[in-house]
């Protein structure tokens, strides 16, 4: 019995290393079965996670393509990432605030003095005469006046992208000054309102109102509202250059984009009879007998608000953008001019307009060619007022006075560089009357005539634009120069006067430009 006792537990020591191997294997292979399922939950998981990743991007990407930016142009889908937002902007539910401006230190030279302040009155700086007292004096100011305050709204509602702009600077009522001692013991410079608009685009439509850039204005692309978007040159001149048509005034503006590379514009813009004087161009002379009874009919630069108007202008303009080194664009416009006569109880009605065609295009790596050219008979207004729009005959009716004008130059981008040079003219057409009081001849151009009815006004200038320091946390400093060199010859010159006068000014321009805003935003 011990015997079997003994042998019996001899087989189980002898079996247990095996039953201890076969539990061994089978753990194993559930250990290498639950290993192969943390795989699979892993390998799941990635693919989970790159789902995620793929849809968190696509919605980044529809909701980027929706929302307006600061740096997107009125009316144009963005074509490309959001640029990364000003530390200034901030928003208001889905609209984006971005105040735009900078702050100028401007310094002029000018060796006659014209009377006006740092923008240059074209049309008027004095004849080189021993006893003009002006024009053998220099002139030498400071000024702050051209900084810039201002504000960009976007907003998307309804399917439509809506973009409002406001921009003011300090030049209000800088050649007649509210007060006496401006610039005695306080240069206190008058805020003055420069652009004040708001434009709404849905599809291929868009519409504009408020004062804006008027669409006579040259554009550098498209037909857009936007200050960056148009040509008024570079320059550090205020008043810009001689001969370019402009405006800035109240406007109502529908445009169509057919296409990327066309362009239509219609407008209505504020309108003003004008017969000479505030752009420094000499007044039409009336005939005696209308000198009252027409003065507050006509503008002759100091007729504030009081001149009537029979309907705004009429401003049609198509553009053409085969690419972006190439903008080419005519635009038109219809104005029409009436005044009373109340001697006679007769109405007279003049009809007249203009037209421009404008070019720029890049000819060379950072080198863009500029040509604008404007002609008109009755729009001596849109440029800068060196014309009168009419004058009035000897009945009381109108003639309308021809105008023409060009500003070509070249613009030269490199790195942090910017030079520039341009050429402007504007020709003023002479129309003379007769005045049936006294048989003299009255008008514009005239024998006799004051020396201020210029026939011809011309500016050659040259300038740079060298970005110092650029961050886009704390905006940027420019330093900016700039030479001018103005000729005018009027119509008449009494006997042993030069037929024509000159004038040579110098600017230098320091500006500090708001992060977010554009360093150069002329």
């Amino acid at each position: 019995m011990r015997t079997l006792k003994t042998t019996f537990i001899l087989c189980l020591l002898a079996c247990a290393p095996l039953a201890a191997q076969d539990d061994l294997a089978a753990l194993r292979e559930r250990i290498a079965a639950q290993q192969k399922q943390i795989e699979e939950m892993r390998s799941s998981l990635a693919e989970q996670q790159k789902l995620l990743e793929a849809l968190t991007q696509k919605t980044a990407a529809v909701a980027a393509a929706q929302r307006p930016t600061p740096g997107e142009v009125a009316g144009k889908a963005a074509t490309a990432a959001p640029a990364p937002a000003s530390p200034l902007q901030f928003s208001l539910g889905s609209a984006y605030f971005t105040p735009v401006g900078f702050m100028d230190f401007t310094a002029v030279f000018r060796d006659t003095d014209p009377g006006s302040n740092i923008g240059t009155n074209f049309g008027s700086f004095p004849y080189r005469t021993a006893a003009a007292t002006n024009a053998n004096l220099s002139e030498f100011r400071f000024s702050p006046q051209n900084s810039r305050l201002g504000m960009r709204v976007d907003a998307m509602v309804k399917g439509a992208k809506v973009l409002a702009y406001w921009e003011s600077d300090f030049l209000g009522g800088v050649n007649n000054p509210p007060v006496g001692n401006l610039a005695v013991s306080t240069n206190s410079y008058p805020f003055r309102l420069r652009l004040y608009w708001v434009d709404v685009r849905k599809d291929k439509w868009e519409i504009l109102g408020g004062q804006s850039w008027s669409l006579m204005t040259p554009g550098r692309k498209g037909i857009s509202p936007l200050p960056g978007d148009l040509f008024y040159s570079q320059a550090i001149d205020v008043n810009y250059i001689v001969g370019f048509p402009w405006g800035r005034i109240p406007e109502f503006r529908f445009v169509y984009h057919p296409s990327t590379k066309v362009t239509a514009g219609f407008a209505l813009d504020n309108p003003e009879q004008y017969i000479g004087g505030s752009g420094g161009a000499g007044v039409s002379v009336l005939p005696t007998a209308f000198a009252t009874s027409y003065a507050s009919q006509l503008n002759n630069g100091t007729t504030t608000l009081n001149v009537p108007n029979m309907h705004p202008d009429l401003i049609a303009k198509i553009a053409f953008d085969p690419s972006a080194k190439l903008h080419f664009e005519v635009a038109g416009v219809a104005r029409t001019f009436r005044v009373y006569n109340p001697a006679t109880a007769q109405h007279f009605t003049k009809t007249g307009g203009g037209g421009s065609a404008n070019l720029n295009f890049e000819l060379a790596k950072g080198l863009r060619v500029i040509s604008n050219n404007y002609f008109s008979d009755g729009g001596g207004r849109y440029v800068f007022g060196q014309g009168p729009d009419v004058v009035v005959k000897g009945d009381g009716s109108l003639g309308l006075v021809h105008t023409d004008a060009i500003s070509d130059g070249l613009e030269f981008t490199h790195k942090n560089t910017l030079l520039y040079g341009y050429y402007g003219l504007a020709w003023i057409g002479r129309y003379t009357v007769t005045d049936p009081s006294n048989s003299k001849l009255v008008g514009y151009g005239y024998t006799g005539s004051a020396n201020s009815q210029n026939r011809r006004v011309a500016e050659y200038t040259i300038g740079f634009n060298q970005t110092l320091w650029k961050d886009a946390k704390y905006g940027a400093l420019n330093i900016m120069g700039q030479y001018a060199l103005f000729t005018r010859a009027p119509w008449y010159v009494a006997s042993g006067t030069p037929s024509k006068t000159h004038m040579n000014e110098v600017w230098m321009n320091l500006r500090y430009t708001l992060p977010g805003s554009a360093p150069t935003l002329k």
